[in-house]
């Protein structure tokens, strides 16, 4: 069986596919890949009612904001050689904030004191969203694969979860 999924697709697109699908007797989007992060939270708008809606299942690619949510990038220091923000910043120009650095900090410090990886909580923040149903993650080395896998086993409650929330900013609209 195979089955029709969507990357990068607006809710309005998305609910307009699954209508002319109905309509016409045709197979249907089952999926969708969108980015979704703790910095990248658009999805909840829209896209995550819609998936819930309609009984289609949600991955989320670049659950750690391309390496915003791993602890490289701090307020006032330079941006680690051969990372994103040097190779290609524009997509996250917008993290570039105070507001945002602050969130990370705050980040590392529940990461700390939980004695885990920032970018492990990070992971398991986004995979306990429950709208869920996977993630996408690039290790680029073998010893990024460890905090995505102790993400697997860290439990966190609706109470730490939206606690956790509330250390960034939601993302704007758009």
């Amino acid at each position: 069986m195979l089955y029709v999924g969507a990357s990068n697709i607006e809710a309005w697109r998305l609910a307009r596919a699954l209508w002319i699908s109905d309509k016409g007797g045709l197979g249907r989007f089952e999926w969708v890949q969108n980015s979704y992060s703790l910095l990248e939270r658009a999805p909840e708008r829209e896209v995550f009612p819609l998936c819930a809606d309609q009984g289609l299942g949600f991955t989320a690619f670049s659950p750690l904001a391309g390496g915003w949510l791993t602890g490289k990038y701090r307020s006032g220091a330079p941006y680690p050689p051969g990372s994103r923000m040097t190779l290609r910043p524009e997509g996250y120009q917008h993290l570039v904030n105070e507001e945002t650095f602050g969130g990370l900090a705050a980040l590392s410090e529940e990461a700390r004191s939980r004695g885990v990886e920032m970018s492990t909580l990070a992971l398991a923040w986004a995979l306990h969203h429950p709208r869920m149903t996977a993630a996408i993650v690039g290790p680029r080395r073998p010893g990024h694969l460890e905090p995505a896998l102790a993400a697997l086993e860290l439990e966190l409650s609706a109470d730490e979860m939206a606690r956790i929330s509330g250390f960034v900013p939601r993302s704007p609209p758009g």
